[in-house]
């Protein structure tokens, strides 16, 4: 029993590593899909830009500005960020 307790505090055992890393999109080595690593802020400027203008034109609630929702998430998606 005390050998167990004596080996948390042993240094000749090493905890494990971690065995996967946490997916990170904006990483091109993890997300082939986004080789210049853009940030979701920063990813799809053109599709981002309609969608916030047709919600400032129109307003958020009134339903319009469903077609460029959708074209904004599946450009966000075919650079591999999870929307």
């Amino acid at each position: 029993m005390f050998s167990v307790i004596a080996s948390w505090w042993s240094s000749s055992q090493s905890l494990p590593a971690e065995t996967s890393e946490k997916y990170d999109p904006t990483n091109p080595k993890m997300n082939p899909l986004n080789p210049k690593g853009l940030k979701p802020c920063c990813a799809c400027p053109e599709t981002k830009s309609a969608r916030d203008a047709c919600f400032l034109q129109r307003g958020a609630d009134n339903g319009q500005c469903g077609e460029l929702i959708k074209k904004h998430v599946e450009c966000m998606r075919g650079l591999g960020f999870e929307i």
